[in-house]
């Protein structure tokens, strides 16, 4: 559907949720399993905290509740306080979510007893558990979807105090990652910052992938000779972009290329060479598509 002659937002977003519905479903399914029955393994015995399921561990410390109620009863408060801040359109993609984690985390709690870690030390058992964690939650929200939880308190923090959502998440997980500390001591606590810091970096590296290629921005008054290395020794396409200093006002050129990372080395050593003053930058592309240059002559 079309309004004035453009395509509406929401027809956009239906279109990419209806796309590959069912592998994508699947891969849902498949990274809620992984984060209920690492929580069970490793989160539960070894108190490590973070999010919801991070309040059902105190809970369960502190009076014996079973913690997927506790992640249950959470999750449907949060849900509700959800449609009534943030409305049903940001809603509707956590309440799956947030009903099944706490069921996940019910049926799997089975299977405790039957996992020996026999006297594994508990700082490794805190890193593999929150690289299967992190696993796990790359799987989720790659596919679209979320455990609900804390990421509905980050995006109403975002969204009332005008804070960024990274700055939210250091607030509403690093809140109660700090009341464990009244609960479990020094070193559980510092387990639990260890583990949602490893779950941070791991889920990046599922949902973006690992760099394959990186790309660099580059300031050079050899300009010709910089560009005349990468199109004709790497083969390599460029952009060059009009930029300004923004201490001198004087106009420059800035060259653009993104290589494959194992190209790095011969690259900014030859950047290096040609002009041993260049100013360049570089950072992690994820996805590249084109950029070789094709001659007929080849």
């Amino acid at each position: 559907m079309k309004l004035f002659g453009r395509i509406k937002n929401e027809d956009i977003v239906n279109q990419i949720y209806n796309k590959d519905k069912f592998q994508r479903s699947l891969t849902f399914l498949i990274g809620i399993f992984i984060v209920s029955i690492t929580f069970n393994i490793f989160m539960i015995p070894n108190d490590i905290v973070y999010g919801v399921g991070g309040i059902g561990v105190i809970f369960k410390k502190l009076f014996n509740i079973t913690p997927s109620i506790v992640i249950l009863i959470s999750s449907i408060l949060l849900l509700i306080l959800s449609f009534v801040t943030l409305g049903f359109d940001k809603t509707k993609n956590s309440i799956i979510g947030s009903l099944l984690f706490p069921i996940f985390v019910e049926l799997t709690e089975f299977i405790i007893p039957y996992i020996n870690l026999g006297n594994t030390e508990p700082l490794l058992l805190t890193i593999f558990g929150a690289a299967l964690s992190g696993f796990g939650y790359g799987l989720i929200f790659k596919s679209g979807y979320t455990t609900g939880g804390t990421d509905i308190l980050n995006q109403i923090v975002a969204k009332y105090f005008k804070k960024s959502i990274g700055t939210s998440m250091f607030f509403t997980d690093g809140l109660i990652i700090g009341i464990s500390l009244f609960f479990f001591g020094m070193q559980k606590f510092m387990y639990s910052v260890v583990n949602i810091v490893i779950i941070s970096i791991m889920t990046d590296k599922v949902i973006l992938g690992v760099s394959q290629s990186k790309t660099f921005f580059i300031i050079t008054d050899s300009e010709t000779a910089v560009k005349k290395f990468i199109m004709e020794y790497l083969d390599r396409g460029v952009t060059v972009i009009e930029a300004r200093g923004g201490y001198t006002g004087n106009y420059q050129k800035m060259i653009m290329c993104t290589i494959p990372t194992k190209e790095y080395f011969i690259f900014k050593e030859g950047i290096e060479s040609i002009d041993p003053n260049a100013f360049f930058m570089v950072t992690d592309a994820y996805e590249v598509s084109g950029g070789r240059i094709n001659r007929k002559d080849k």
